[in-house]
C-alpha cells in the first residue's frame, strides 16, 4: 500500500510538472552573453516569470546581429537579452525593436536605457576593453608590462598581439570605438596600421585572446575585462591590465523584437531583466550595473576602469559602425582567423 501511494504521488508530481512545462511560452532568445552566463540567467528568469521557458540562440556579437538584421522581414527571435548597444541602437535605427518601458526601468542609470518613451531598450551592465597580460610569457620572452595602448607598438610585441575582429566580435568593435573616441579618427587608423605589424592573429570572438594568452599562445590579449577576471581568478598567470590613456567601453542590452508572435510573455522576461534579481546575476560577471545601488559580487576586478572609459557617443558610434567595419575589414582582414 505504501508503495502504491509513493508511486502515486510521483506520477501526480510528473503529470503537474508535463503540465506546466506544455503550459509554458516558449521564448527564442538571441544572445551574446558568456557560455557560463547562459545557464544561470535561464534559471533565474524561469524560475521568477514560471509561465516561460527561454530557448537561447547564441552567437558573437557581429554574428548575432547580421542574423537579426537578415531576419527583420521575418522575426524568428521574440527577445534580444545580452547584445551591444551598438546593435541595439542599429537594429532601432532600422525599426526593428517593439517599444516598451518595463516595470522598473527608470530606476536604471540614464545611460543605460533606451532615451525613447516608450523604451526600445534597456541596459543590464558594462564591459570595457583589457589587456590581458600573460607575466609567465613576458618573464620568458622578456616582454615589458604595458600601461598604455602606445606601449603595445613596441617591436618587442612582434607577433604577441591577439585581438577580437570588430566585425564578428563586440569587444572588438568596442575597442576600435575607443581608440577613435580618444584619439580621433585618422590617428586611431594610424595607431591600428602600426598595431597590425605586432598582430599575430584576430579571432571572431572577444574572449578567445584572454584564452589564447593565458595558455600561453601570445603575450597580449585585448580581451574584455570580465573574461581576463574570470581567468585571473581561475588561476591563470594573466594580469588585468586597464590602460591608462582611456578604454572604450560597451553596454548590454535587452530588447522586444518588433514582430513577435509572443508579446505579452516578451514584456514579462523584459521586466525581469531589469529587475534587481537580474541585476545581482549580472553583477557575479560584471562590475559596472545598470541598476544603481546594486554591488556587484565579481572579484578581483581593477577598481580603476571607471576612471578610465572613453567619452563615446554610442548613437553616433552605431550609426557609423558599418562605415568603420568596412574600413577596418579592407585594412587588416589578412590576419583574421579562418571562420
Amino acid at each position: 500500500m505504501r508503495f502504491a501511494l509513493i508511486a502515486a504521488g510521483l506520477l501526480a508530481a510528473l503529470q503537474l510538472a508535463e503540465a506546466e512545462a506544455q503550459s509554458r511560452t516558449r521564448l527564442t532568445v538571441y544572445t551574446a552573453l558568456e557560455n557560463e552566463q547562459l545557464a544561470p540567467f535561464k534559471a533565474a528568469a524561469e524560475a521568477a516569470v514560471r509561465d516561460i521557458e527561454i530557448v537561447w540562440v547564441r552567437d558573437s556579437t557581429g554574428v548575432i546581429t547580421a542574423r537579426l538584421i537578415a531576419e527583420r522581414q521575418n522575426p524568428r527571435a521574440d527577445v534580444v537579452w545580452g547584445l551591444s548597444v551598438y546593435s541595439l541602437l542599429q537594429m532601432e535605427s532600422l525599426e526593428m525593436l517593439e517599444g516598451y518601458t518595463p516595470a522598473g526601468a527608470e530606476a536604471l542609470r540614464p545611460n543605460m536605457r533606451s532615451d525613447r518613451s516608450p523604451m526600445t531598450w534597456t541596459g543590464m551592465d558594462a564591459f570595457v576593453s583589457t589587456i590581458c597580460f600573460n607575466t609567465a610569457v613576458a618573464a620568458q620572452r622578456n616582454l615589458p608590462r604595458p600601461s598604455t595602448w602606445a606601449d603595445l607598438l613596441d617591436p618587442r610585441f612582434r607577433n604577441q598581439v591577439a585581438m577580437p575582429n570588430p566585425s564578428s566580435s563586440g569587444t572588438g568593435f568596442l575597442t576600435v570605438a575607443g581608440w577613435i573616441g580618444s584619439m580621433g579618427e585618422a590617428n586611431a587608423w594610424s595607431y591600428m596600421t602600426r598595431l597590425h605589424e605586432n598582430a599575430q592573429v584576430y579571432t571572431h570572438s572577444g574572449s578567445a585572446p584572454c584564452n589564447n594568452a593565458a595558455r600561453g599562445e601570445y603575450g597580449v590579449g585585448i580581451s574584455l575585462d570580465m573574461r581576463a577576471v574570470t581567468l585571473r581568478n581561475q588561476g591563470a598567470p594573466i594580469e588585468v591590465i586597464i590602460p591608462t590613456d582611456g578604454v572604450g567601453f560597451d553596454l548590454e542590452g535587452t530588447a522586444i523584437m518588433r514582430g513577435t508572435r509572443n508579446l505579452d510573455a516578451a514584456k514579462r522576461l523584459a521586466d525581469f531583466a531589469v529587475s534587481r534579481p537580474a541585476m545581482e546575476q549580472y553583477g557575479r560577471f560584471y562590475a559596472l550595473l545598470a541598476m544603481p545601488g546594486v554591488d556587484a559580487t565579481v572579484r578581483n576586478y581593477p577598481p580603476e576602469f571607471a576612471q578610465r572609459l572613453v567619452n563615446v557617443n554610442f548613437r553616433e558610434t552605431a550609426l557609423q559602425r558599418d562605415r568603420i567595419l568596412r574600413e577596418w575589414s579592407q585594412r587588416f582582414d589578412g590576419k583574421s582567423a579562418p571562420r
